[in-house]
């Protein structure tokens, strides 16, 4: 099974979209992950992406990159990341994108950290993220793309660790224009096997996100590489891989040494 890779935008080299394009598709990459800061700043940057857009660049993805997120505390806050999402949704369907990533939220409140116990309740942060979910559902649909919302671990989020919880909340919302982006470090710290609950998030699973267990890229830890792959193929995975990663090494070498392990074949075992 052939998945596109895509790359995140900061980790290549060049002096534009087009020139990381260039280098991204000699190394065997397909697409760039683009990141959409706050303050509507993703639809002010049209005119760079509508010319990379013409130069025959493919953008798939957005991944959100702002300091507030739809599970806000604040709800000012929330209506706010909700905003800006709903315009980077807007703005990837015009580049021809899949869609636009979400987390719940990131670095906000963590049960692991003093003082444990967060201001709202379970119940009330659900309610937090239905509602969200569903207007912002509503409109990627209207747009033809699909918003992604992804698990983050323990010590980033907590209200959505796992690919069941994900699923869970899609369920809720019961639109096919929100799906679950599937990350492979915080699936590391989370998923007690994350092949298996890949297989169990399948019929909602529309993105997924790589770097290793070191948050280095794939190849520089220890996750099994081969395994996750093979799992994408057997559910028949529609989507495309996006490195997310910090970069350990010469930068080129390091995106290179990412795309080989992504895309080598696992050797068949001699017969018998």
């Amino acid at each position: 099974m052939d998945i596109p890779l895509a790359c995140q935008e900061q980790l290549l080299p060049g002096a534009d979209l087009i020139d990381k394009y260039a280098l991204a598709v000699s190394l065997g990459y397909r697409g760039i992950e683009l990141r959409g800061r706050g303050e509507l700043a993703f639809a002010r940057r049209l005119p760079e992406l509508r010319r990379a857009r013409a130069a025959g660049v493919v953008t798939p993805t957005v991944c959100v990159e702002m300091d507030h997120f739809i599970g806000d505390f604040d709800p000012a806050r929330s209506r706010d990341a909700v905003r800006n999402l709903r315009s980077q949704l807007s703005v990837i369907a015009e580049l021809g994108g899949v869609g636009a990533m979400t987390p719940a939220a990131w670095g906000m409140f963590s049960r692991r950290l003093p003082p444990h116990e967060p201001p709202r309740s379970p119940e009330a942060d659900r309610r937090v993220l239905v509602d969200a979910l569903g207007e912002l559902g509503e409109h990627a649909r209207s747009e033809g793309v699909t918003l992604f919302l992804e698990p983050l671990n323990r010590y980033e989020d907590h209200m959505v660790n796992r690919l069941d919880q994900a699923v869970e909340l899609c369920r809720a919302v019961g639109s096919p224009a929100v799906r679950v982006v599937a990350d492979t470090y915080h699936m590391n710290i989370e998923e007690d096997d994350p092949c298996a609950a890949l297989r169990a998030a399948a019929p909602y699973l529309g993105h997924v996100q790589v770097s290793d267990s070191n948050r280095h890229q794939p190849g520089a830890g220890h996750l099994d590489w081969a395994a996750l792959r093979d799992t994408l193929a057997g559910i028949g995975y529609p989507g495309w891989l996006a490195l997310e990663c910090r970069l350990r090494g010469e930068p080129v070498a390091a995106l290179r040494q990412a795309a080989a392990v992504l895309t080598s074949v696992r050797p068949r075992r001699a017969a018998a």
